[in-house]
């Protein structure tokens, strides 16, 4: 028989009713994970980390989407947010750009007299008090008045977004002592002595690298004069640096050591110590991997050097970037790996850092009291990009999901296990790069619990569900009835770009398709909130968990 008549009396055949039609091949259900949270067994204090954010761009502060992102941002958390930003002493017109914004705060008349105005520094700060923020104030860099190096002043994304001379040393410092008891004196005289001297004062960002265009010899010199000019007018304020790169590099580690070392023997003021922490995505076989490895390796290097001062090791520690890689400007049409950025591997990847910063910081015995993500937005610019921001166009991108629920995890962390549960020694040995990172973070206190779990892989590949067989024990007597809500953020939950993509990725949405993508993007519930009846303190619940996922498990009683 002619191959395509049989094969068509095979398809009659088989459709006819009362025939027997071929059985699919059962494929085999994959062995549930087990995680155990044991709620009556504390590990430690729950740091607020997540309550931190900053940008490059400090103009956008003022823009109609970056408006509404801080009132986000202060409604997403039960503590204080804080807010960095780069730029806040250079001169310019106040128009952001990537990687370059201006206040113009300082200039100079003909006979060399300073000139102050502070429209556009006033802006900004106003945008903060408004929205109930708190400003980490990063101060730098040098107004062009002040500069000591040659060439364009201005730095310009992306061929030399860091070559201006804006970076360059004062070439007078007794007027930039002036400078910053001016600034310092008119925030106090604006927002309250009070309140201004609870924000973290930061001398610069990143000296280690062209950010600071001289030596850690006048590195130093600036440190100690600016944080002798801050405290002149405020002799409470909270000064600190140096905010190097990751101490996972040579640079960064050399320069945090040196700045440790310039400290105590000077007996400087430091009142907190910041550097960065950075991971290292890549492309591999057309796929994103990310570098998880990278950024604990910067935050166990670093925590290393500050433990081996004994006379800091109780000093809080900002991380005032943490992030999965370097560039927040550098959108995914510049760096195909920072495609991640849109979806849900972000808050995966996030997930997976956090708990390991805990417990990095557990291990060296060092006080970490903030996790800074280098987000913000970046205004006017196309939907869903690939830039390292929390919202596009008004749209919120399920990273800031992942924050909505860190802000859950209240209390004490207790204590998890699982047999897919990596160690942060583990992860800087070897990445994610074999079974998947299959965790929780868990938090209690006395009127309930979170539970954040995660299934995490660093490669960016397809991969079918886990079930995850959560025990959760020690629960109270009081707790005989036990609320549960569950959120998730998947592929199908708190993901407005999968929302986006189904309606065909329009860059001029209609208002109806507005609509439903800013309904997409907030934190959502995986199903409707129930009630448990715990047995003896315990509680078990059983999840699916889709490769790169996050849910929030929020009990209380």
């Amino acid at each position: 028989m002619h191959t395509l008549a049989a094969g068509l009396l095979a398809l009659s055949l088989s459709s006819r009713p009362g025939l027997a039609q071929p059985m699919p091949t059962p494929q085999p259900m994959p062995t549930p994970v087990s995680i155990t949270v044991d709620l009556a067994h504390p590990v430690g204090p729950t740091h607020p980390l997540y309550a931190w954010f900053g940008y490059d761009e400090a103009n956008y502060t003022t823009m109609r989407d970056g408006r509404a992102l801080l009132t986000e941002l202060h409604d997403l958390a039960p503590v204080p947010v804080h807010i960095r930003t780069h730029h806040l002493l250079s001169s310019g017109d106040g128009v952001a750009a990537l990687k370059w914004s201006s206040t113009n705060v300082y200039s100079e008349d003909a006979a060399g007299n300073p000139v102050y105005d502070f429209h556009i520094l006033d802006g900004i700060f106003d945008a903060y008090r408004d929205a109930g923020v708190v400003p980490m104030v990063e101060l730098g860099f040098t107004p062009k008045a002040l500069v000591s190096g040659a060439g364009p002043y201005e730095d310009v994304y992306p061929d030399a977004a860091i070559g201006g001379t804006v970076h360059s040393p004062p070439k007078d410092y007794t007027k930039w002592r002036a400078l910053i008891r001016t600034v310092v004196a008119h925030l106090a005289d604006r927002y309250g002595r009070e309140a201004v001297t609870g924000w973290y004062f930061e001398v610069w960002n990143e000296p280690d690298i062209p950010y600071w265009h001289g030596t850690p010899a006048q590195y130093f010199q600036l440190y100690d004069t600016t944080v002798a000019a801050v405290r002149s007018v405020l002799p409470q304020a909270k000064v600190g640096g140096p905010a190097t790169t990751g101490p996972g590099g040579a640079s960064g580690a050399q320069f945090l050591k040196d700045f440790l070392d310039h400290v105590a023997a000077t007996r400087a003021p430091l009142d907190f110590i910041s550097f960065h922490a950075k991971g290292q995505p890549t492309i591999q076989d057309g796929q994103v991997t990310m570098g998880l490895a990278q950024e604990l390796t910067d935050v166990d290097k670093g925590f290393t050097l500050i433990a081996g001062h004994p006379e800091f090791r109780s000093l809080p520690i900002i991380l005032s970037e943490a992030d999965p890689e370097g560039c927040a400007a550098c959108s995914m049409t510049v760096n195909p790996a920072n495609a991640y950025r849109n979806g849900a591997l972000y808050p995966a990847y996030t997930a997976a850092a956090y708990k390991r910063l805990f417990e990095l910081a557990d291990r060296h015995g060092v006080n970490l009291a903030a996790m800074l993500s280098w987000s913000f937005e970046f205004e006017g610019r196309a939907y869903f990009e690939g830039f390292r921001d929390l919202s596009t166009n008004g749209v919120d991108k399920p990273i800031l999901n992942f924050f909505r629920m860190t802000a859950m995890l209240r209390g004490t962390r207790v204590a998890t296990a699982g047999p897919q549960s990596h160690t942060a020694a583990d992860i800087i040995a070897h990445g994610v790069r074999d079974a998947p990172d299959i965790d929780a973070l868990a938090t209690a206190d006395a009127r309930g619990a979170a539970v954040m779990v995660w299934n995490y892989h660093d490669e960016a590949k397809p991969a079918g569900d886990t079930p995850v067989a959560l025990t959760i024990t020690g629960l109270p007597k009081a707790a005989a009835r036990v609320r549960l809500n569950h959120y998730r953020i998947d592929d199908r939950h708190s993901n407005a770009y999968t929302a986006w993509q189904a309606m065909g990725s329009p860059q001029n949405p209609t208002p109806a398709q507005l609509a439903e993508l800013k309904g997409q993007a907030g934190l959502q519930l995986m199903e409707s909130p129930r009630w448990l009846a715990p047995s003896g303190g315990t509680v078990p619940l059983t999840l699916d968990m889709p490769r790169q996922s996050v849910s929030l498990l929020a009990l209380d009683w």
